[in-house]
């Protein structure tokens, strides 16, 4: 075709294209995993990511890339889940700020675009780990570099630029032994390599089909339904995205408390001059009447809450399904104002229920491969009334979202512990006071973090090795700090043997949290077993959790 240009059009084309290649082959990069547990997530982490940036630029006709380019950029960082998710958002981001101003690109500029992107997402990770993603980018960007005057076209541009980003994939083990060790190549470079190759056949005429696309993700949760009324009026959920054109009028803080009194589940993100609102109101007119004075839509949705509500009620009678897409169930955050709110991550209806009970006001549902994006954190920070707000994300690779949503949140004081267990953030809370000032609590807290011992039993879904212990397929493991101690066929020996490794004579206290699937009986001979071998302070918790059968905490 000899594309020797590229405009908004068809960057749209080509992210959307790219989009579906890795919703398709999203299970086979969930796979490609550095230990043999089920949670692979880097796929459904990089597909809800790059979803949510198609469906941004799905949602404009914008003829110039320097202005599409920023509109993908915006919905990737909204919709960032995970490390994977927020790396990959931070080189569109840097890609669009590459080609900012400009209305169509050639090869020599867009490959620059695509090193400014590597950058800026280098600079967006503290501690850079050579081996993944961020490697197989940069080689790539730095090949691309190379042969943009040389390249007769974007299609020859591609296949190029592809020929490296796999060649580079191929050397990830090379550069970080624990995939040598397990055998696997690293799995985000894998699934950013579907998405430029996805672009690439765009360009060739391959194009995918656009309903699996289409297919976005949509939040489910569940609530008690024996106070239900038929006679409530839900009112109508509310969302528009607009484009504020009165800049010097327009004051976000303003309009928030003057839209706030017309409903609830409130959330307003304004982006430069881009303002996203969602809120509950039985007179949605008004709120876009009280808009519209500011500038003009983007994109409007209504939905009539009563009669999904109805709907719902009459197809599955024991839950809710919420179609807004906000989970109401344990969003419990306080509408008088007051000094501090906690925002925990959590998966299991019975540490949901825990996490409430230690003092926490909002509840996102989430961890092991369901990991919340940015915006899940941002919406919630716009729920809450609190002088400070203390994210708790209770995951490792649900850090970094929380950290960047709590930096792009400015009217309202958000801070981060740094848990990154559902252990840690157990802990953690013990030592909050809400009559010390922030600082104090989060000092304690973070302390308090390092004396906390976390121990996890799961099954393997493959073969493997780690750190020399033979792992076969269906063996339950003890993880031990992130380290896989023992691969067992009995669930009961193996969380025997990883509770006796992590105690040891200043241990003090143990916190069993028991997930579905285990009996009374097994943790009665849990327990038993501690009290024998151990005198310590027994704490069990029935978490209802996924994946792990056992979450132990040691203090």
């Amino acid at each position: 075709m000899d594309t020797l240009v590229l405009d908004g059009h068809q960057l749209k084309l080509l992210v959307v294209n790219g989009s579906i290649k890795l919703k398709n082959n999203m299970e086979r990069i969930n796979q490609l995993n550095v230990f043999p547990v089920p949670d692979g997530d880097t796929g459904s982490n990089m597909s809800a990511t790059m979803n949510a940036g198609a469906k941004a630029v799905l949602a404009v006709e914008e003829p110039s890339i320097g202005a599409m380019a920023k509109v993908l950029a915006r919905g990737m960082l909204m919709g960032a889940r995970g490390n994977s998710g927020v790396i990959l958002s931070q080189l569109f981001s840097g890609l669009a700020a590459g080609l900012k101003g400009l209305d169509k690109v050639d090869l020599a500029g867009f490959s620059q675009a695509l090193r400014k992107g590597v950058e800026q997402a280098y600079s967006a990770v503290i501690n850079p780990v050579e081996g993944t993603i961020l490697t197989v980018a940069r080689e790539g960007a730095d090949r691309a570099v190379s042969v943009a005057q040389d390249a007769k076209d974007f299609e020859e541009f591609f296949d190029i630029y592809l020929e490296e980003l796999n060649a580079s994939l191929e050397r990830t083990p090379d550069l970080l032994p624990i995939l040598k060790e397990v055998g696997v190549i690293d799995s985000g470079g894998a699934g950013y390599i579907e998405i430029v190759a996805g672009m690439s056949d765009a360009l060739k005429g391959k194009i995918y089909e656009q309903a699996k696309e289409q297919q976005l993700e949509k939040k489910v949760s569940q609530m008690n339904m024996t106070s239900f009324s038929g006679d409530i009026d839900w009112g109508y959920c509310t969302e528009f995205i607009m484009e504020i054109e009165k800049m010097d009028e327009f004051n976000q803080k303003d309009f928030t408390v003057m839209i706030s009194g017309l409903g609830d589940s409130l959330v307003v993100v304004q982006d430069e001059n881009i303002l996203k609102v969602h809120v509950h109101t039985k007179t949605p007119g008004d709120a876009l009447n009280l808009a519209q004075h500011w500038g003009h839509f983007i994109n409007i949705k209504i939905e009539n809450m009563t009669l999904q509500h109805t709907e719902v009620l009459i197809h599955q009678p024991e839950e809710e399904v919420c179609e807004c897409g906000h989970d109401h169930s344990y969003g419990v955050a306080p509408k008088m104002k007051k000094k501090y709110a906690l925002v925990a991550v959590v998966n299991g209806e019975g540490l949901k229920d825990t996490f409430i009970e230690m003092g926490c006001d909002y509840i996102i549902p989430g961890g092991q491969t369901m990991n919340p994006s940015i915006e899940d954190f941002v919406n919630a920070c716009n729920t809450i009334n609190a002088d400070y707000i203390i994210l708790i994300p209770n995951n490792k690779n649900v850090l970094l979202s929380a950290e960047t949503a709590a930096k792009i949140i400015e009217d309202k004081q958000v801070f981060v512990l740094p848990a990154k267990t559902i252990s840690q953030g157990y802990a953690a809370l013990t030592m909050f006071d809400a009559t010390q000032d922030v600082n104090t609590n989060l000092q304690d807290m973070t302390n308090h973090i390092k004396n906390v011992k976390t121990g996890e039993v799961t099954y393997a879904i493959r073969e493997s090795v780690n750190n020399g212990t033979v792992i076969n397929k269906d063996d339950f493991m003890g993880i031990f700090d992130g380290k896989i101690v023992i691969s067992n066929p009995s669930r009961v020996e193996t969380i025997q043997a990883l509770v006796g490794a992590m105690i040891d004579a200043k241990s003090e206290i143990i916190t069993i949290m028991v997930g579905n699937g285990v009996s009374d009986e097994e943790v009665t001979s849990l327990t038993n077993f501690i009290e024998n071998d151990h005198s310590l302070e027994i704490e069990v918790i029935h978490g209802g959790q996924d994946i792990y059968s056992y979450i132990i905490s040691v203090e």
